[in-house]
């Protein structure tokens, strides 16, 4: 059986230093190559990186069983890295992200940018993301089917840290509404009892900010991760404030997210 692959980009920067730490933490329980990538914006400057990116690889303290390699290509982030993910059959792509801010360092706009143009699931951290052992994960859903999408990728995260899952949506004062939110719960309940994951639902009020509300429960729950299916129909997805404000939150948890509109199959 081959290994999973979990792809860092990596621009020389400490938030993605912290993607590396980061991708050890999860490869330390499941068999994974971690692939250390750069992207470079022409062959020269690719060439010039190729040395110190290995340093950068010989400086880490890796720890036992698992593999890393590197890799220098060329192109962009932000149309590249979800072909070259594709074409490398990568399970995971784990991605820092300097919040609100910055450009290749991915900021929050920035990174949905990334995310929305690439089929592989993301794990994106930030300098202060704790690398601490993950026993409850956080998946919201929503009125929409898209918003399941993440759900098996979501189990399968917490089936590799043997984690909770917490189910959390919205109430409902419309009946049909709460009818067809019921009957989203009672699909992802299933799903998980079938897999023997240990899930919890539970439904917070309706009204004022959700990614906030999100947020509140994760702190009240211990949270250690927060997956989510992005999906949007405005003109502009990259600047959908649920999603960036939850890559980018101030607890510095880490968000396993998939753009539902491009993902044709279930990852992991």
């Amino acid at each position: 059986m081959s290994k999973n692959l979990y792809i860092v980009p990596y621009d020389f920067t400490a938030v993605t230093d912290k993607a590396i730490e980061y991708a050890f933490h999860i490869a330390k329980h499941v068999d994974t190559e971690i692939r250390i990538m750069h992207l470079a914006p022409d062959k020269a400057k690719g060439m010039a990186k190729v040395k110190l990116l290995e340093e950068v690889k010989n400086k880490l303290t890796i720890p036992p069983g698992i593999e890393v390699t590197t890799s220098v290509r060329v192109g962009s982030i932000f149309t590249d890295l979800s072909k070259i993910a594709v074409k490398e059959k990568a399970q995971l792509i784990i991605m820092g992200t300097h919040g609100m801010r910055g450009l290749q360092r991915l900021g929050g706009s920035a990174a949905m940018k990334v995310i929305t143009s690439a089929e592989c699931p993301f794990l994106i951290v930030q300098k202060n993301t704790e690398l601490k052992e993950i026993s409850n994960v956080i998946v919201p859903v929503d009125l929409t089917k898209e918003s399941l999408q993440i759900v098996n990728i979501a189990g399968d995260m917490a089936n590799i840290f043997k984690a909770k899952v917490h189910v959390i949506a919205e109430k409902q004062s419309d009946q049909i509404l709460n009818t067809r939110i019921q009957n989203r719960i009672g699909i992802v309940s299933k799903s998980y009892e079938e897999r023997n994951i240990e899930a919890q639902v539970s439904f917070v009020k309706r009204g004022g900010s959700y990614g906030k509300k999100v947020m509140q429960y994760a702190k009240a729950n211990d949270a250690g991760m927060i997956a989510i299916a992005y999906h949007s129909e405005s003109l502009f997805p990259q600047f959908d404030s649920f999603a960036q404000n939850l890559i980018t939150n101030k607890a510095g948890l880490p968000v396993l997210i998939i753009n539902s509109k491009l993902a044709s199959a279930l990852y992991f």
